[in-house]
């Protein structure tokens, strides 16, 4: 039984996230933990902070976030009504959004988040809010992130990015290889370089574990030269028309260059096509 946490802020964004899971784990049984935390700040009153009772948070915060909550359960009972081997339950937490992330991660045993962007699709950049760019750099925990435009596909072919520079460890490769087998879904390994050079012996070594781990599986390796690797993976899924990039977040040089813009303090996307982060348990 699969653990799935859904973070919601109730918006259109978050509720095509949730949709995504739902289609997404279709053949697995799930519990799926819908997540809606409260930013609470302290207030000011005459320049001394108040720290509200249990009694305000409730009546202000908690109990309007359990009616949307509510709400959005119901949704999903409507548009979902025949897969029971899923199971849905309603969180509310305030609380620092990391923080409490990394709680119910922890105490539910969670083996994926779910977690939607916001931004505008076509050739329009996809700016990731921070919510979700936290929480793929800061959460331990495997993540797919959502593009606001992002609609289900049927898993065929999953994109790997990579510069063979890790030697991956079996247990990050795990939630691939079972989405692979799953799916019946095909594996593309993607080397991107500036300059056309050879791999090392160490990058030959770590290319041939990976071709070693996925054996089972029709896979392939693909080379592209070009100065962007952001322009190159767009260009290469698109053309493929690929359901889902995978990346490991332990190689983080690698992954800063698809997913941080050079020239901001922001992660930025340009793909409609949903990304799946790796991280170590």
């Amino acid at each position: 039984m699969k653990n799935i946490l859904l973070p919601t802020d109730f918006s259109e964004n978050s509720w095509n996230a949730i949709q995504y899971a739902i289609h997404f784990f279709s053949k697995e049984p799930c519990h799926f933990y819908l997540l809606h935390i409260n930013r609470i700040s302290d207030n000011l009153m005459n320049g001394t902070p108040y720290l509200a009772t249990e009694d305000v948070l409730e009546y202000v915060y908690t109990k309007p976030s359990k009616e949307k909550l509510r709400q959005v359960l119901k949704r999903i009972s409507i548009l979902f009504p025949s897969n029971k081997n899923h199971r849905f339950y309603a969180l509310t937490d305030y609380n620092f959004f990391i923080e409490s992330i990394r709680k119910h991660v922890k105490e539910k045993n969670i083996d994926i988040i779910v977690i939607g962007t916001k931004g505008a699709s076509g050739f329009k950049k996809i700016i990731i809010g921070s919510n979700s760019g936290d929480v793929i750099t800061k959460v331990k925990c495997t993540t797919l992130v959502v593009p606001e435009k992002a609609q289900f596909t049927n898993l065929k072919e999953i994109t790997f990015p990579t510069d063979f520079s890790l030697n991956y460890d079996i247990r990050i490769l795990q939630p691939l290889l079972d989405l692979l087998e799953n799916n019946k879904a095909s594996l593309r390994i993607l080397h991107v370089s500036k300059n056309k050079t050879t791999l090392n012996n160490d990058q030959t070594r770590n290319r041939e574990l990976l071709d070693d781990y996925f054996i089972n599986i029709d896979s392939s390796f693909h080379y592209l030269n070009n100065r962007s690797l952001q322009d190159a993976i767009q260009c290469f899924v698109e053309s493929r028309n690929s359901n889902l990039i995978c990346m490991v977040a332990k190689n983080l040089n690698y992954f800063q260059q698809l997913l941080f813009h050079s020239k901001a303090e922001a992660l930025s996307y340009h793909m409609k096509t949903p990304f799946l982060v790796l991280h170590e348990s």
